[in-house]
């Protein structure tokens, strides 16, 4: 099983280094020929979302990707990653891939100073750690999106077909499970 890291900024190599303690061989997407290359899922890691769409479209990548994600592979999108794949925000008029049918506020915690960690449930995964990096929330979700998991009563996992969108970074901690969980996503696609 081979799975595309975006690496064009953001907390890209944490998310690689959790695939390789899980097993998974990793590619780095930073041009177009890398996108074009035969991979079975995605990952959007957190970073700077204004940025990481900026470069999107500056190296060619976005149509490629967006396509690949309209057409079913199955994606990961964390903090910046779930904004990128957010169909409407509601503190930006940015849309990006626009791709899951939820409604994001960016900085939904504050800036930096905001950020914290804690720990909740997440269906299918059970209790987690989850750090929030400057992070958004979902605040509204398609009825047809199963909401995986809240934290004071704000959404902050989501999945949707083939995208499984959450607000904090899983990669920054031990816990593999909400890697597990996306890897499983790609085996059932195979």
């Amino acid at each position: 099983m081979k799975i595309a890291v975006l690496a064009v900024q953001g907390a890209f190599i944490e998310h690689e280094k959790m695939l390789e303690k899980l097993g998974a061989d990793c590619i780095e997407i930073r041009k177009k020929k890398d996108a074009e290359e035969a991979f079975d899922g995605l990952i959007l890691p957190g970073g700077e979302s204004t940025v990481m769409g900026k470069l999107l479209k500056e190296l060619d990548l976005f149509h490629i990707l967006k396509t690949k994600i309209k057409n079913g592979m199955p994606v990961l999108g964390t903090c910046a990653g779930l904004i990128l794949l957010a169909e409407k925000l509601s503190n930006d008029k940015q849309v990006h891939f626009g791709t899951l049918p939820v409604t994001v506020k960016r900085n939904g915690y504050g800036r930096q100073l905001g950020s914290f960690h804690t720990e909740g449930h997440m269906d299918g995964v059970g209790m987690i750690p989850m750090t929030f990096i400057r992070a958004p929330y979902i605040e509204i979700a398609d009825p047809a999106v199963k909401i995986l998991a809240r934290v004071d009563d704000k959404i902050v996992a989501v999945r949707y077909k083939n995208q499984l969108g959450a607000a904090f970074h899983p990669e920054v901690t031990a816990d593999t499970r909400v890697h597990e969980y996306f890897l499983q996503m790609v085996k059932d696609e195979q």
